[in-house]
């Protein structure tokens, strides 16, 4: 290999925490070292000089991937950096009405290209209406002048009788387009860059569309834009007009102009008439009202939809939209409050009439705050809410007989039929006419059940329970412990689980396991599920104890906050472990040019589940495939790749993937839920499930060579050594035209020299000293083409890499000296 192949190759970042440090590209651009690609976006609301992304939202998964790897080669030489994939931040409204036709508008940023929407389920149709950007300030600035130019030349016109100027209708008709533009999209220094581009667009549902939550999109030539709620209703909707982003300079332009455009906070109250469901955005400091005539008696449920729709805003504390209600009565006393409801951020009331007229009800963020994505969607009138069930669950291929609680609802016992439900948390309409406000989770497992029998809050009155067994219960009282008694013996392990919050239950669980004597053995009050990525507060315990010695053993199960009440159910699980996983992967969205693309896979492993999983398409397009698609035992999570042939439809492609793994003579086999990796102000990481995984795909109508990993995979790399592996698919002349950049390695693994063989090419990799043994994984390794080097050998000054693609995911292990 001569010096200019052996050079032909980069490692980029450790792939640690994000520490903010950049490298310095030649476009300026940054990439700062480690945080997720939901981040990376939400990121650029904070950098108003020097653009600085993070380093996982690599030009592989954002940008136009591999056409041809022919044609690369030919177009090196030229080839300019990718587009953007668009990325939405609010939806507004954020739903609508069967049987109606309206528009919407969608914020956020690298929309330009954006040509159409999708929106999940049957029934919506979704068209492209138009574009609209802020200008930057040289765009603003002449238009600026013309106007001035105009205004000037009309001002001579008619009040300086010797002017030998002649105002035409033209003239009048181009000020007032002047105008127009100067005021539709101006420049806007303050707006967050994330949701300033603006798309419109017309939305069509059918009499027959589902009601319920849907999932919209926006697609473009460069990608598909990641997923936000869509809600369809049946009742009839009504909205406020859409507020604008704060904008001092256009402010001061149109006081010089004697127009001063009136604040967010202006607005007069809206007519409604119920029962409704009100769209509206809340702008900084502002407070939305709501005018409606009701009746005595009438038992009215406001329910507010707001955290829901975005559930995680990065660059807002707290993390969303915290929707702040009040309901007055004619006089303007005030007659109900809310700001949550029970451990949900989301406010809901229910209030009796107590005299025929007109109300109030006004809307605010709790600490008045507000953007252009505080967007919510209010239900109001006399419609059904449940406010809790029980029991929570049943068991698998059984009937169970429900108990409803909540307001104005049209049943009050309901019979599920578990054969109906896969095993796990479901959803279940209440109702048959789909008019309930809110469906409620609900669920099955294949344990015996058996239902908490009081009393039994001391220990001499603990109720004797036999392993397996899942209990269904209540804490009723403030202050209610109840006990359980069971019989175990040295060296069994035990696992005591609680589901109360995940199933829609106020209860903040504590779990405390003694012997028969009250000999404290293990405690815990709350315990995360990463797979319920909605929670603000994990308040399921969980405990998993190896017993000490034969005997009898006591669970006791409390709230927290020594609260209770009928809404305070429980399903308390006791049995041996039962090793299980559960599956995510993101991004959700995903867009490739007929190439390679990553997807991160992130296993919940449940009961001390360590075993390997593998990933596989179920029936799949062809040409579809996966590589590295294999979560080492041990680990939680892995970066694998898709490859995806040219398209062949113009609607992105719903694909599904499902995990696989043996425990001991027992294979399991879960569905791998696609999911968006959000940030909450700046702290927290969710895995938020999406309904649908897409992936658009678009590519030239040739055959394109296919780039495949060769020989013995996983590379076994040796602390202090050196490892290789072969591609096949690619020409001679990928060494000199291509470059490589491994994306996120393992601490002290880098490329080493990329040599030319036969077939294809052999890539080193490289690992220091200081690497650990036993660590394995996928190289994810970004391919970059650049210019070729001149007659004399060097690169020119103004060489730019483009990102092309990536490599199908290399499986590696490392192993100690």
């Amino acid at each position: 290999m001569n010096a200019g192949q052996a050079s032909n190759v980069s490692a980029s970042g450790r792939g640690r925490a994000c520490s903010g440090e950049s490298v310095r590209l030649s476009n300026d651009l940054g990439w700062c070292g480690g945080c997720r690609p939901s981040q990376a976006r939400q990121i650029t609301n904070l950098r108003y000089g020097r653009l600085q992304l993070c380093a996982t939202l690599r030009p592989s998964s954002t940008f136009t991937a591999l056409f041809c790897l022919a044609v690369l080669l030919a177009l090196a030489t030229r080839a300019p950096a990718q587009p953007t994939a668009p990325h939405i931040g609010y939806v507004y409204p954020a739903g609508g009405r069967q049987s109606a036709s309206f528009q919407v508008l969608v914020g956020g940023q690298f929309l330009n290209n954006a040509t159409n929407a999708l929106v999940s389920g049957e029934g919506v149709q979704a068209t492209f209406v138009e574009f609209n950007r802020p200008m930057n300030q040289k765009e603003f600035n002449d238009l600026r002048d013309k106007f001035r130019e105009l205004q000037e030349k009309r001002r001579d016109y008619f009040q300086n009788k010797k002017s030998t100027n002649v105002w035409t209708t033209a003239d009048q008709d181009r000020l007032a387009e002047l105008r127009a533009k100067l005021l539709k999209n101006p420049p806007n220094r303050t707006a967050p860059p994330a949701i300033a581009e603006l798309v419109t667009l017309k939305i069509i549902v059918s009499s027959n569309a589902a009601p319920g939550e849907r999932e919209i999109r926006l697609a473009a030539p460069n990608g598909l834009s990641n997923p936000l709620k869509f809600c369809i209703g049946q009742l009839p909707e009504f909205s406020q007009a859409a507020i604008r982003a704060p904008n001092p300079d256009l402010d001061r332009f149109l006081e010089r102009l004697g127009r001063p455009m009136p604040t967010n906070s202006a607005r007069a109250a809206l007519h409604v008439t119920l029962p409704a469901v009100i769209n509206g955005q809340i702008g900084p400091g502002s407070v939305d009202r709501f005018r409606f005539s009701a009746r005595q008696g009438q038992r009215l449920v406001v329910a507010v939809c707001a955290r829901d729709l975005i559930p995680y805003l990065a660059d807002a504390v707290p993390g969303w939209f915290q929707a702040a209600v009040t309901l007055s009565d004619p006089q303007g006393h005030e007659l109900a409050y809310a700001d949550h409801f029970r451990f949900h951020p989301d406010p809901v009331i229910c209030q009796e009439i107590p005299h025929d007229g007109d109300y109030i009800l006004q809307i605010r963020d709790s600490i008045y705050r507000g953007r252009e994505d505080f967007v919510y969607r209010i239900t109001v009138g006399e419609v059904p809410f449940v406010t809790s069930i029980f029991p929570l669950g049943g068991r698998a291929g059984e009937k169970t007989q429900l108990t409803l609680a909540g307001w104005n609802l049209p049943v009050t016992n309901l019979m599920v039929d578990n054969c109906n439900h896969p095993v796990g948390v479901c959803q279940v309409p209440v109702g048959e006419d789909e008019t309930c406000l809110n469906v409620v989770p609900f669920s099955v497992d294949t344990l015996p059940e058996i239902l908490s029998r009081e009393p039994n809050d001391r220990p001499a009155e603990a109720q004797h329970v036999t392993l397996p067994v899942i209990v269904n219960g209540r804490i009723e009282k403030p202050g209610q412990v109840d006990t359980f008694r069971f019989e175990g013996k040295a060296g069994e392990e035990v696992v005591a689980e609680v589901m109360a919050r995940r199933l829609n239950s106020p209860l903040d669980s504590t779990l405390e396991l003694t012997d028969a004597g009250g000999k404290r053995i293990a405690f815990n009050d709350d315990f995360e599920d990463k797979s319920a990525g909605l929670e603000t507060h994990h308040a399921d315990s969980y405990l998993r104890v190896r017993l000490p010695t034969n005997g009898t053993y006591l669970i006791r199960l409390a709230d927290a906050q020594r609260q209770g009440g009928v809404e305070f159910g429980y399903r308390l699980r006791l049995s041996a472990p039962q090793p299980d996983f559960a599956l995510r992967v993101a991004p959700s969205s995903v867009s490739v040019r007929g190439g390679t693309v990553p997807l991160t896979a992130y296993a919940l492993r449940r009961d001390g589940f360590t075993n390997a999983i593998s990933l596989r398409l179920d029936d799949a397009p062809s040409g579809f495939y996966l590589g590295g698609a294999t979560i080492p035992a041990n680990q939680d999570q892995v970066r694998f790749t898709l490859t995806a042939a040219p398209a062949r439809q113009a609607e992105p492609y719903e694909l599904h993937l499902e995990g696989r793994a043996s425990v001991g003579e027992k294979e399991l086999v879960r569905p791998a839920v696609p999911a968006e990796d959000m940030m909450q102000a700046f702290a927290y990481w969710h895995l938020v499930p999406a309904k649908e995984l897409r992936v658009a795909v678009a590519g030239a109508a040739m055959q394109r060579p296919t780039i495949k990993i060769a020989g013995q995979t996983p590379v076994r790399i040796p602390a202090g050594g050196r490892a290789s592996v072969r591609i096949t698919g690619v020409g001679p002349a990928f060494a000199d035209r291509f470059k490589l950049e491994l994306s996120d390695p393992p601490e002290g693994i880098s490329l080493g020299i990329i040599s030319p063989t036969a077939t294809g090419a052999e890539i080193e990799f490289i690992a220091d000293a200081k690497v650990k043994g036993g660590l394995a994984g996928n190289f994810i390794v970004d391919l970059l083409a650049e210019r070729p080097k001149n007659q004399t050998g060097k690169a020119p000054a103004n060489t730019r890499r483009a990102p092309v693609s990536v490599l199908p995911a290399i499986p590696f292990e490392t192993v100690a000296k």
